[in-house]
């Protein structure tokens, strides 16, 4: 019943996908195979399709390109500059998304350090930049960061793992004592076991923190 004088872009998902691994905060691109930028790294995307949601997007690029289903999932930004796409006249509304440490992943993709990148195309490059900037200032007042750990952790693994997405070291003393306030962890009555340091307490997210994540 209606018509739009006006030209329609494409609408696309970008997810920029992270975990940590072997020290590093590495994410995953996807090699592709077809032009434009045919054999260069991207992030995993795909185009929305009329009758679903961006939600619904999102979901189907990761089940489908990267095979990941149990991740935290945010929206960062959305990303129009003409010209971004050779193809066409494209928007594209970026996610930023987290594998935690016990998850595994076998998808079609490669996990990359997240500071040693390979060259990407479109504008990836800007997406990704953009969504470090994101998770590194949430990490400094949100508990976004637990989402990295596995259900149960130690403080020690907690910090490393904070470090690492911040890229510098932290206060052992100051880093503890704010996840040890107002309830942000709880002990959980184990100590871990093996290796050459002393076993340490584990710890699980506090449960009222735990609640305001899900």
């Amino acid at each position: 019943m209606y018509h739009y004088e006006h030209p329609r872009p494409a609408v696309t998902i970008d997810l920029a996908a992270f975990m940590l691994s072997a020290g590093e905060l590495r994410v995953l691109l996807i090699r592709r195979d077809a032009e434009p930028f045919a054999g260069e790294w991207t992030l995993p995307g795909g185009f929305v399709h009329s009758e679903e949601s961006l939600e619904a997007a999102c979901g189907r690029v990761l089940s489908a390109k990267a095979r990941l289903e149990r991740v935290y999932l945010e929206q960062l930004y959305t990303f129009g500059a003409p010209g971004r796409d050779p193809r066409d006249r494209v928007i594209s509304v970026a996610y930023y998304a987290i594998l935690a440490a016990d998850q595994r992943y076998s998808g079609p993709g490669q996990w990359h350090d997240a500071q040693a990148l390979p060259k990407l195309g479109f504008d990836h490059a800007e997406i990704l930049s953009t969504a470090l900037t994101r998770l590194r200032a949430k990490l400094t007042y949100s508990d976004i960061g637990f989402e990295f750990l596995p259900e149960e952790f130690t403080l020690g693994e907690a910090q490393r793992a904070w470090e690492t997405i911040l890229g510098r070291p932290l206060d052992k003393r100051n880093f503890r004592k704010s996840l040890l306030e107002k309830g942000r962890v709880q002990a959980t009555g184990k100590k871990s076991r093996g290796g050459a340091h002393p076993p340490a307490m584990i710890y699980k997210l506090g449960e009222d923190q735990a609640q305001l994540s899900t």
